[in-house]
């Protein structure tokens, strides 16, 4: 599987010849050309994992175009006639291509308990890549490789650590990060606990590409 980063939350995964694309948000950057897209996914609806121009401007270059999005995502989207929207739920599972998809998880994590808890949904690509979104749920089997929140308003580096320890993947890619001003900072504290389980935290910079398997 080829991962390729566009900064943030957003990831191009490719796995064959079928390509998903997971949350184009508001702080990504470069995926607004990319062609022959099989399927866009959406983990909730916080700007910076949906904006729904993006949507219509990746739709228009995509003839076809699927868009996989928890609940309330797709609710937002009913209004933008010309998308494609599937709403997905928890235990949900679909074929893209010949690729596999899985839905995890049901809501975003707290923020605070005096701001609504939103619909979150994480994705199980090809059985082996684990894309929680804005949560720490646990996916109920061994995950090759995750995408590792790593900064948020609603998480501790603390929480990170335990997380990964707890999904034990044998590579772990750090995303969320764009409210970082110091990535390594977070990254440095990950990494020396997650080596003690052999771990691997491989950090992608955004434009770049990375392969696994």
């Amino acid at each position: 599987m080829k991962i390729s980063k566009f900064g943030h939350a957003c990831l191009l995964l490719e796995e064959s010849d079928v390509r998903v694309l997971i949350d184009p948000g508001a702080y990504s950057k470069g995926f607004e050309d990319l062609k022959n897209l099989s399927a866009v996914l959406i983990t909730h609806q916080h700007a910076d994992h949906l904006v729904p121009a993006n949507l219509k401007k990746l739709a228009a270059k995509n003839p076809g175009l699927k868009i996989y999005a928890d609940e309330e995502s797709a609710a937002v989207l009913a209004a933008e006639k010309d998308l494609d929207v599937v709403a997905v739920h928890a235990g949900d599972e679909y074929r893209i291509g010949g690729v596999s998809l899985e839905v995890v998880g049901s809501h975003h994590a707290m923020i605070h308990p005096n701001i609504p808890i939103i619909t979150n949904t994480g994705y199980l690509v090809a059985g082996t890549f684990f894309y929680p979104g804005d949560n720490f749920v646990l996916p109920e089997m061994p995950i090759e490789v995750l995408a590792l929140p790593i900064g948020a308003p609603w998480l501790k580096i603390s929480e990170t650590i335990a997380y990964v320890m707890q999904v034990r993947p044998k590579v772990a890619i750090p995303v969320h990060d764009a409210v970082l001003s110091m990535l390594e900072m977070n990254v440095g504290l990950v990494k020396p606990v997650a080596a003690t389980a052999d771990i691997e935290i491989r950090v992608v910079p955004n434009g770049s590409t990375t392969e696994i398997g």
